[in-house]
């Protein structure tokens, strides 16, 4: 028997909202993360917010916590946050590098030697 999905993330708690509120430099981040986990065509249902499906919810809290219900620890959420925004930077850096000119993550040719 599977364990209970719970109806909705905890995702505005106050203590997450306000751990978040103290760290301006992850405020784009943490925009772009509840995007991402938001259920598709969020805007068609109430509340109308880009809330994470339940099902994921759980399952990610499961991963981190080894409970569907489990609140994330904000430290957690800040680590996490801080950890999508570095590879967020390195994913530009290698998009923006030109192919075949040496930037990280790019292949060069053949090395002689």
């Amino acid at each position: 028997m599977s364990a209970p999905v719970p109806t909705g993330p905890p995702l505005f708690s106050k203590r997450i909202v306000g751990t978040v509120a103290g760290r301006p430099d992850l405020w784009l981040t943490a925009c772009g993360v509840l995007f991402r986990l938001a259920v598709p065509r969020w805007w068609t249902r109430r509340p109308y917010l880009p809330l994470p499906d339940p099902r994921l919810w759980a399952f990610r809290m499961v991963t981190a916590y080894g409970r569907p219900d489990a609140d994330p620890v904000p430290a957690d959420v800040i680590s996490y946050l801080e950890w999508c925004r570095s590879t967020s930077a390195r994913a530009r850096r290698l998009r923006s590098s030109p192919a075949g000119h040496g930037g990280p993550g790019t292949l060069t040719g053949p090395q002689s030697g």
